[in-house]
This record gives C-alpha cells, structure tokens and sequence, in this order.
C-alpha cells in the first residue's frame, strides 16, 4: 500500500472518530443540562416542601403555645384557690393562738399567785413544824420519864411486838393457806397414788451382789485350784470376777462389781463343773460361750421389757443397756424389775392425769439406764443416763426426765414429777430396798437429834422405818401457829442435813390437857 493511500486511510478516520467525539459531547452536554434541570426542579420543590413544613411548624407551635397558656391559666387558679385556702387556715390558727396566749398569761398570773400563797403557807408550816418538833422532844423526855425507858428500849420494844404479832399473823395464814391446800391437793393426789399401787403388783426379785455356785463336792475346789492355782487364775483373768474358795462347804463364792460379769463367771463355772474337764484351754472356750449366752439373755430380757410395756423404737443398743439392768441391784432391788414398775406406775398416774401413757412409760423404762454403766462411767447415774439416751436418739423429754427423776437437773415438765413420784413409791413400798441395820439405826438417831435440837421440843420418835417423825411439843411455848412454822423449819433442816430415799413426813403434836379433882 502506497503513502498515499494511508495517509487517506488515516485522514478517514480522524473524520470519523472527530464525528463520534461532537456525537459523545452533544450527549454529554444534554445530560449535564438534563442533570441540571433535575436538579432545580428538585430545589425548587425542597424550598416549597420547607415553606410548607415551616408554615406547619409555626402553626403547631402557635396551637401548643395556646394549649399551654390555658393549661399554665388552669394550674395558676387552682394554686391561687390552694393559697386562699391556706391563708384563711393559718388565719384560723392565727386567732387561736392569739386566745392561747391569753390564757397562758391568764395562767402564769394565777401560777404566781399560788406560788406566793405557797412560799406563804410553807413559811408558817415550817414555824408550826419547829414549834411541833419543840413539842415532841419534851413530850418524850415526859415519857421517858413516866415509863423509865429510853427511846432505844421503846423502839426495840414496839419492833418485838410487832415482830411477834407479824409472826403469829403469817403462822395463821401460813395454817389457813395449808389447810386449804392440803383439803385440795391431798385428796386427789391419794386418789392417784393410790389407784397406780392398787392396779400394779410386780412381783420383787432381791439379788445379792455376790454370787455363790454350789459344788457337787468339796473336792472339786481342789479341781478349780488347779496345779499351783492355774485354773483360778485363768478362770479370774477371763471373766474379771473373784473367785473366791473358803471353809463354805460344797460351795464356790463369786464376787465383783460387774454384775454381768459375774453371771458369766457363774455359768461358766457351772458348765466346768458339769463337764468336769477344766484346764486353763478349756476355761477360756467355755467363758467365750457364756459370754455370748449372757449377752443374748441381756438383749432378750430387754427386748421383753420394752415388749411388756409397749415402748416400741428404742435403739438396739440402748436395748442391750437395759438389759443388763437384770444383773444389776440398787439397795437390794433388782433394777430392771424396778425400772419395769416405776414404767407401770407412771403410765398409770399418766393415764389419771389425760397424760400421754406410753411416753410416761418410756421415760419410767429408762429413768435409771445409767445404772447399768455407772461402774464404768464417772459422774451421776442420771446423768449418765441422759447422755445414753441422747446418744441413742430418745427425745428431749425422755432425756430430762431421765436427768430429772433425782433432781440433778431442774424439772421442766409434769412427766419428769410423775416420773420422780412412781420412782418414789417403787423403792418406798414395803420390803423393795434392804440396808444395814447400823446405816438404819443412825439414820433414825439423826432425824431423831435434829427434832430435838429445836426449842419448845420434849421429845421426837421416829416410824414407819424413819420416813415419819412424830415431834412432842410443849404446849406453853409452841402455839397452834407456831407448830407449822416448826414442822416446816425441822423438815428444811433434815433435807440440808440427811441424804435419804422418798421424803419424810414431819408431824409437830401440841396438846393442852386441863386435869382438875373433885374434893369432898
């Protein structure tokens, strides 16, 4: 292809593309002047819609203004009506203080008036006290005189007369308070006492504190002796008992303080010498087994007391504390078979009450578990008794009472009283406890010593084994008054000074015989 040829190619398009540049300009022109077009319209109805939205601006505002003028108006008269009100109140209380200001001043003139006629009369008072007490000094130098007393000796004259009359005045209502009560109380409580000892009659079991085993002959303590004491020792060391082999005949004496360990002594002695075999091997085979045969019996004898009585719940274990209360003895009387009869009494004194029964027999039942471990255990059986029952899940007031039943804790309720009471009349009654006859005999010589040691007493005897003291007053010195306020200072006497089981009962005698002769 020539030059000349391009150069017209390319003058071609220059043209061409010239054209197409005037073509994009023209629409690139007629856009910006479409833009601009759009762009007033869009002015011009921003400005249109702005007048308006101002047009209703300044109408709302000017309808809120009036809203607000009227709502301002109202709030203002109603304050205004507030404030009328309140200013008529205050010049109410306004005039009744000016008329309370009236009578205060009213009433301080009549104030000072009064107080002038006071420190008046005050005045003459004092004149009349002076002249007064001038008076009475000579009136009692005339009757020092006259009566040949000081002052100090009529005083201390006039206290001991009213002292006597005082005393004499408080025996008689002290005799009439006690009469009353005693017509009350007496009654019902023999009734129920009573009625407890009539419905129940256990049968007393007394057991020794020793043991005694028979023998078939007296030369089997020569078989227990054994080879120079061996079979003694190892009946001794396996059961914790004395064994002790003297001139009785066909007799064998176990002692110890451990009841229970004395039965078992006892029955393995028996099974030894029924056997006949006994050797130190065989001791401790038949002690293990009369071991386990005492502890059976121990929960058997438990578990029928509690079944006897009804008293269901009691801890397996505590059951088996009871039980060796079997093997256990108080003043001579078997402690299960008391514990047994205190239960009776108190579901019975319960029951004539409207008491609940069984938990009085419960408390009865337990009242003197700690004896079973008081050997073993220091302190107070009650004591220890509570804590056992604590220990083993009994309640609050099966504890107290236990804890109670000797006072080594405060009664807190009427079942701990009731229990106190059927534990009274189970060792009281005729034939329960045993003691020696020297304890005995001096107990009666002290309750006996202490009646006499008070004034206006001739003579005291004491009876019913010394649970009664009968005091022989003179009749001249102890009147009918008096003798209840002597009952009642020997009875505190004997309590401050004798331990003793129940109570005692004083009774203070005065008798006045008139005794006159026919003459002829």
């Amino acid at each position: 292809m020539s030059f000349t040829m391009m150069l017209a190619f390319m003058m071609v398009l220059l043209a061409v593309g010239a054209v197409i540049l005037y073509v994009i300009k023209g629409k690139i022109d007629q856009q910006r002047r479409d833009f601009l077009e759009e762009q007033r319209v869009a002015m011009d109805e921003a400005v249109k819609k702005a007048e308006t939205l101002l047009r209703e601006a300044k109408l709302e505002a000017r309808s809120r203004l009036l809203e607000m003028k009227s709502t301002f108006d109202a709030e203002t008269e109603e304050t205004r009506a507030e404030l009328k009100k309140e200013e008529r109140r205050l010049s109410k209380k306004s005039e009744k203080l000016d008329k309370l200001e009236d009578q205060c001043a009213k009433r301080e003139k009549s104030i000072e008036k009064n107080e002038r006629d006071i420190a008046e009369k005050l005045e003459s008072v004092i004149q009349k006290e002076k002249s007064y007490t001038q008076l009475l000094e000579e009136t009692k130098k005339e009757l020092e005189k006259v009566s040949g007393m000081t002052l100090e000796q009529a005083k201390e004259l006039l206290l001991k007369t009213m002292e006597d009359e005082a005393r004499h005045e408080g025996a008689k209502m002290v005799k009439k308070i006690t009469t009353e009560v005693r017509e009350k109380a007496d009654k019902e409580a023999k009734k129920i006492l009573s009625t407890a000892i009539q419905r129940y009659a256990g049968d007393y079991v007394a057991e020794r504190t020793v043991s005694v085993v028979n023998l078939p002959g007296d030369e089997m303590k020569g078989r227990i002796i054994g080879r120079e004491g061996r079979n003694i020792r190892a009946l001794e060391a396996a059961t914790g008992i004395d064994l002790i082999i003297d001139d009785t005949p066909e007799a064998v004496i176990l002692s110890g303080f451990n009841p229970v360990r004395r039965e078992v002594a006892r029955i393995s002695l028996e099974k030894l010498i029924s056997d006949g075999r006994i050797h130190p091997a065989r001791i401790e085979d038949v002690v293990a087994r009369a071991t386990e045969e005492v502890d059976l019996a121990i929960k058997e004898a438990g578990e029928q007391a509690a079944f006897d009585l009804g008293v269901h719940g009691i801890d397996p274990e505590l059951i088996k504390v009871l039980g060796k209360l079997k093997f256990r003895t108080s003043y001579a009387q078997n402690v299960l078979q008391h514990s047994i009869e205190v239960a009776f009494l108190a579901g019975i004194i319960a029951a004539e009450l409207g008491l609940d029964i069984k938990l009085a027999q419960r408390m009865g039942l337990l009242h003197d578990i700690g004896k079973a471990v008081d050997h073993e255990v220091d302190g107070a059986h009650a004591i220890i008794g509570a804590k056992l029952a604590k220990k083993y899940g009994e309640s609050e007031s099966v504890v107290n009472a236990i804890a109670a039943h000797h006072e080594d804790q405060m009664p807190e309720s009427v079942y701990d009283f009731i229990v106190q009471s059927a534990d009274a009349l189970s060792g009281a009654r005729p034939g329960a406890r045993k003691e020696s006859l020297e304890n005995y005999v001096k107990r009666l010589e002290d309750l006996e010593n202490i009646a006499n040691s008070f004034d206006g007493v001739v003579n005291t005897y004491a009876i019913q084994a010394g649970r009664e003291i009968r005091v022989i007053t003179e009749s001249e010195k102890i009147t009918d008054e008096s003798a209840i306020l002597l009952s009642k200072d020997i009875a505190r006497q004997i309590e401050e000074n004798l331990t003793f089981p129940g109570q005692v009962k004083v009774v203070v005698i005065r008798e006045t015989r008139a005794v006159e002769y026919t003459r002829k």
